[in-house]
């Protein structure tokens, strides 16, 4: 740590130290500026305001990358598996054999969820909108789970976290069925993780159900490829909630609410709506043409990044999932996957997207794999925050541990009526 910069308050003189990570820019350590200056910092969104130091994710925009726990996604998704991934967020190494079967047996015992959760379900309108659903089923998990929500318990909080990763899928899958109106279908044992969610989803009692190691694998790396992206605003959502000591089914579900946005985990949805609008791929050139006239409101969703001024690492390796997917299933008559396509292969080529960076993203890609998948877009949401549940409980789990950390208290500009007193009601004009 070491002196960045100074700057003159009326005849003060104020040092700002500086603290360095272990990759990535430095930042600014304002925490003593109020007491030192009498003032605070100006930053709407956060943008350029680290709120915490944490091991677990990292993020270079510039240069596309994305790393757990110091290991690029790409080799994640393409060597590891969903609870791997899991694992190596909440304990920070990726497990041994050993240490993978335990977690993977203790995880597999934790996805029933208490019978009397089905009643919860019964509750609700058949058209409710499975995020509402999810929001309410993962917040009342406190209410049945009471030996789980002691924060200041080790043992308490590791038990809340198996059982958060275990039954939220369960849950999700009931959101699913009970939306379109089908029997909730118990979680197997001996299913691995997605394998088992897929089941859930798709099963009817009066049959047996396959499962497609291409789509079961695929949704697996959708899952690894959502289960953390630092410290993006559901996640932000989970920590500010955490600090004030509320247990960590009320935390997530807090995360889950947040996810629901459309400028945040509604995106996947938004893309899909876009190629509906859109309609058949002769239509692209004029949409192309509203998003280059900057007096058009008209966006294409689903391209470029937020963070990434690169290439979204996820994208590629969504883009060779999706197409696994269509070529799987066969899939050769979608007008909204044609539309998806030929708008790719023109993103991928043309000189104004190439010069603006407007790679497609991971959204763009995830929704056209999970509709392919017969998912509806109502769900696409849910199974990004299924995903991101395991991030979400790392970045929680690391938050509580931390003994530097306090009660979010974000401040503000006030900018409204000064000091002024109350009339009564006779003579105000």
């Amino acid at each position: 740590m070491g002196i960045v910069t100074s700057f003159t308050v009326g005849n003060k003189v104020i040092d700002l130290p500086a603290r360095e990570g272990s990759v990535g820019p430095s930042v600014v350590d304002i925490s003593k500026l109020y007491a030192q200056a009498g003032m605070f910092t100006y930053d709407p969104g956060f943008t350029s305001t680290a709120s915490c130091d944490s091991k677990i994710t990292y993020i270079d925009g510039d240069e596309g990358i994305l790393l757990y726990r110091g290991y690029p996604i790409e080799q994640l998704a393409e060597h590891g598996d969903f609870l791997e991934t899991a694992y190596l967020l909440l304990y920070g190494e990726l497990p041994t054999s050993q240490q993978k079967d335990d977690f993977v047996y203790r995880v597999t015992r934790h996805t029933m969820v208490h019978d009397q959760m089905s009643r919860f379900f019964q509750g609700f309108r058949r058209d409710a909108h499975p995020m509402a659903v999810m929001v309410a089923a993962v917040g009342a998990l406190s209410a049945f789970y009471h030996d789980s929500t002691d924060i200041s318990d080790e043992h308490q909080r590791m038990v809340a976290s198996i059982r958060m990763i275990a039954k939220i899928p369960t849950l999700a899958a009931m959101a699913f069925k009970y939306s379109i109106g089908q029997p909730f279908i118990y979680p197997k044992n001996d299913l691995d993780y997605t394998s088992n969610f897929l089941r859930m989803c798709y099963a009817v009692p009066c049959e047996e159900y396959y499962i497609n190691p291409v789509l079961s694998r695929a949704l697996d790396r959708i899952f690894i490829l959502h289960a953390d992206h630092e410290q993006n605003a559901s996640t932000a959502t989970v920590r500010l909630a955490g600090s004030s000591g509320a247990n960590p089914f009320a935390c997530i579900a807090a995360g889950i609410a947040c996810l629901w946005g459309p400028a945040h985990g509604g995106a996947n949805e938004a893309a899909l709506e876009m190629l509906a609008e859109i309609g058949t791929p002769d239509r692209i050139p004029q949409f192309i043409a509203r998003a280059k006239d900057k007096n058009d409101p008209f966006r294409l969703m689903g391209f470029g990044h937020r963070v990434y001024k690169n290439y979204d690492p996820r994208a590629k390796i969504m883009q060779r999932t999706t197409h696994e997917v269509l070529n799987e299933l066969g899939i050769k008559d979608d007008p909204l996957l044609d539309v998806a396509l030929e708008l790719e292969r023109i993103a991928l080529h043309d000189e104004y997207f190439i010069e603006k960076k407007l790679y497609p993203n991971i959204d763009f890609y995830s929704g056209i794999t999970l509709k392919a998948m017969g998912f509806p877009t109502d769900m696409f949401t849910v199974l990004f925050a299924l995903a991101r549940t395991t991030g979400w409980i790392a970045q929680w789990k690391e938050m509580i541990e931390d003994p530097s950390q306090k009660i979010g208290r974000p401040r503000q500009l006030y900018t409204g009526a000064p000091r002024r007193d109350y009339l009564p009601l006779a003579q105000r004009r």
